[in-house]
């Protein structure tokens, strides 16, 4: 079996969205529920697809790129959750938005579909959290995967639902050390990859997603084409995210 990506680009539309349901799913993760009837035709085809949701500053307009978490177009509502893991426009909005606010958000643009994947090896941070946890709901019944997840707090672990073998593993490191690559990488070294080809996914800071890429290609030899490594966010710069190819 061999993995083939499917990338497909999307119409890209802007759609006005109204709060539904604000509420907390950890201590540092809130759940907000939209609804609005151009969500008829949202696409949603990856896990780790984007949206851009757009915020009125004094400014102008500032995007941020969150994870559609969930769709019911019957009842023409998204889930996206946010992780409020440092102040800003977008958490701020999460924070305190209120049933019957609206915003508008754009995308997503495209989507890469992984097909033929025998395995699957998932790393990422709290930022990666809604992305992993639709990825393990839609797995294959029996799929052997593994999800790495590094969180500040035994409070913010999540119950995923899962027809996947999974192999999950909590990093639990204190806020100073989000940009140190180092348990995450200690954890990956004492995880076995199964025979077969398989796919590898991270998203965490930008610094630490990068270490994590260099020790794959490296150090694992995992082939280039079945890696997808992504920067979520990157220390000291607002909204910001980098893509490693």
């Amino acid at each position: 079996m061999s993995i083939f990506i499917n990338r497909i680009r999307h119409e890209i539309k802007k759609r006005k969205l109204v709060v539904k349901e604000n509420k907390s799913l950890t201590p540092n993760m809130r759940r907000v529920v939209f609804e609005g009837d151009d969500l008829a035709d949202f696409p949603f085809l990856s896990p780790d697809d984007h949206v851009k949701l757009f915020f009125n500053t004094e400014n102008g307009y500032e995007m941020r790129d969150y994870t559609p978490r969930a769709i019911d177009k019957i009842a023409k509502e998204l889930v996206i959750d946010f992780a409020m893991h440092e102040n800003g426009i977008a958490t701020d909005w999460a924070r305190y938005a209120k049933i019957g606010d609206t915003i508008e958000i754009g995308g997503p643009r495209g989507s890469s579909v992984v097909e033929g994947s025998e395995w699957w090896v998932l790393i990422g941070d709290e930022t990666a959290i809604p992305a992993i946890a639709r990825r393990l709901e839609e797995l294959p019944n029996g799929t052997n995967v593994t999800a790495i997840i590094a969180i500040t707090d035994p409070a913010e672990r999540h119950e995923f639902k899962t027809n996947a073998k999974l192999n999950l593993k909590w990093i639990i490191r204190p806020e100073s050390e989000k940009t140190n690559p180092q348990e995450l990488l200690f954890a990956l070294e004492n995880t076995n990859f199964p025979e077969g080809e398989g796919y590898v996914w991270v998203a965490c800071e930008a610094h630490v997603t990068r270490k994590i890429r260099e020790y794959l290609l490296t150090t694992r030899k995992h082939p280039p084409k079945n890696l997808k490594a992504s920067g979520y966010w990157v220390k000291g710069q607002m909204g910001a995210h980098e893509k490693f190819e």
